[in-house]
This record gives structure tokens, sequence and C-alpha cells, in this order.
């Protein structure tokens, strides 16, 4: 391994070009060698800005590449688990945004191939990196609120996606409440078994055109016996807003990033404080921290905190609670275990 780990970036959205910045200016040990963007004047400028000597519109063009060692994903979700298996199969290491695909059977077929290739692969669920998110769960295991009784999570956007993006992110369990999923299952320290999940269009009517909803909620219960709800909005005018709770048998911890700076304003009408203004800002701290340790694990050659198959339980459970929501009732979740041991009795996950 080179001095520094060369990294190529297929897809320079908002959050791919965040990657790609935060790689080529702020992570120890990183290189960007190479970016790939549909558009290529997004990629052109991209390049030039962060001084990177290859560009495409092509991401294929990357991932064989000799002087890639490291392949971020952060290309349109539907694309996700056709980029990561050919980054397993180039043998490169792989860091996949979430979700790990939008189907259950493809997702298996992903884990497997990721799996019997060996190679290190992370996935894109920075809350567990941000520092309060962290020290949340530090606590927790250290058994301060005693045992996990129920989890509560919040999470509201400023505003709804555009129509193009809804129509193939997979719908709102799978796109926003998934990082609530995995953080649920983070700081509970256990696995979701169950779902029932409810939905309503308040704002965004489009979204009822692709079988989606603008505000959700969705009840978990846990193995172990635990319980939680997680509600979803997409139009929170007000700002970005993403709140957790857990709730133990000898006390209760909770985040929350609401407020922007820490700068308070008092007059005759009372205190006032900035609100955060969306993903971008909220978890600055925590996209960084994700990159370092994935740099981290890729030099050291040590497996992430949270992997392929983190990224299955996640998507499991939102397609459990999408299934809920359209069909009504409680689901039952699969675990990746017995999903794969199904799946490879059925010959369907050969790589």
């Amino acid at each position: 391994m080179p001095a520094d780990v060369r990294c190529a970036v297929l897809g320079l959205g908002r959050l791919g070009y965040r990657h790609a910045v935060n790689l080529a200016t702020k992570v120890r040990g990183a290189k960007v060698t190479a970016v790939a963007d549909a558009i290529p004047a997004v990629a052109e400028r991209v390049a030039r800005e962060l001084d990177v000597a290859v560009w495409t519109t092509n991401p294929d063009e990357l991932i064989e590449r000799d002087d890639v060692d490291a392949v971020v994903v952060v290309t349109p979700t539907d694309t996700h688990a056709e980029y990561a298996q050919r980054v397993a199969r180039a043998g490169k290491a792989l860091f996949l945004e979430k979700p790990l695909t939008l189907d259950v059977d493809q997702a298996l077929e992903t884990v497997a191939v990721v799996q019997r290739s060996g190679i290190l692969c992370q996935l894109g669920f920075m809350r567990r990196f941000d520092p309060a998110y962290a020290h949340a769960r530090a606590r927790i295991a250290a058994g301060d609120i005693g045992r996990p009784l129920y989890f509560k999570a919040v999470s509201r956007d400023p505003s709804a996606p555009p129509e193009a993006y809804v129509a193939v992110s997979g719908g709102i369990y799978l796109d926003q409440s998934i990082h609530d999923y995995d953080i649920a299952r983070f700081l509970m320290g256990d696995e979701i078994t169950e779902v029932t999940a409810l939905g309503s269009v308040l704002y965004s009517t489009e979204v009822a055109k692709y079988g989606d909803v603008d505000q959700a909620l969705t009840y978990v219960r846990f193995a172990g016996g635990g319980a939680g709800d997680i509600e979803a909005y997409r139009n929170a005018f007000y700002g970005y807003d993403i709140r957790a709770e857990v709730l133990g048998t000898e006390g209760a911890i909770v985040v929350s990033g609401l407020q922007h700076h820490q700068v308070k304003l008092l007059g005759k009408s009372g205190a006032h404080h900035d609100i955060v203004p969306g993903f971008i800002e909220r978890f600055e701290t925590a996209y960084v921290a994700e990159m370092e340790h994935f740099i981290d694990c890729v030099r050291n050659n040590v497996r992430p905190g949270v992997g392929v198959e983190d990224g299955y339980a996640a998507l499991a459970v939102g397609i459990a609670a999408r299934e809920s929501y359209r069909e009504g009732g409680r689901v039952q979740v699969q675990h990746l275990p017995e999903a794969l041991a199904a799946a490879a009795g059925r010959g369907e996950t050969r790589v």
C-alpha cells in the first residue's frame, strides 16, 4: 500500500462532492486520484478544483485503474449494488453510500459478492461517527442508563427532494428512515425483528404518484424485548431537525442537534437561536470522521465498524416498513444469516 490511499470518487452530487473535498483536503493518508460524474462539466470542475488528474463520465473506467486503491460510490441509489459488485470483483476497498440497494435479492447478492471477495467495505451511515451519537453509544454501553428499553427518533428534512429523486429513491422508509433504523441498532445494541408502519401525504402531494408519503411513523420491536418509534417528515420548513432518545431501566440519554451555532439572542420577545439548515451542516464533522475511519481501516487492513452486513440489516427493516405501510399490519424482519441461507438454498447468491 502506498503512503496515501489513492481514491476514486464515483458521483459528485452534493454528498459525493463533500466526500471528494474531505478526502482531498481533510483526511490524512488519503489522495483523490480520479473522479467521475454523469455530467461532464461537473466532473471536470471538481477535478480542476481538487487538482485531480483524471476525470470521466464513465465510472467503469476508474474501478480497474492501477492508481486506485479504494473506490467511493456515491452514485444514484439504483446503481449502488451494481458498482459495489464491480468494485468487489476488482479487489478494491469500497466505501458505499447508503442504502445498499433497494431490493432484498439484489442486496443478498451484493453481500455475497463482497464477503466472498474479501475486500474491505464500509457503508455510509455517518451518524455513527457524529460525536454526539458516538458519545451516547459509549455511555449506553457503559451502563449509564441501565438496560436500554425504548428508542425514539425524529428525522425532519427542511424540504422534500425533487420529484426526479423521489422516483428512484425507494421511498421515505428506505431513503430517510433507514438512517434511524441503523442508529437504532447502533444505540440499542440489538436487532430490529418486527415493524409496523404508518404514513401520510401531508404537503408534498407528488410523492403519492410513486406510492410514497412525506410523513412516516415506524414502530419497531427488538430481539431483546425493547421497542421504539421512528418519525420521518419531509417538509419541516424551519430547518433540519434530527433527534434521538434511548430510555433505559436507570435513566435516559438524548441526542439533539437542532441549534446550528452555539449563539443565543436574548431580547424582549424572548430567547432565539438559529437552526441547522441541512444534513451537510449538521453532520459535517461526522462526514470527515467516517472517511478518516475508512482510510485508517484500508491502511491498517482492519474491518470497518459499519459494513455491508449493517447495510443489509437497515435495508431489511426499511423494506419491511414499506411493506407494512402498503399492506397494513406487522411485518417480520428477515435477518441476514437466515436470508443468505434461504437464498443459497435457492441458488440465488452465486458469485
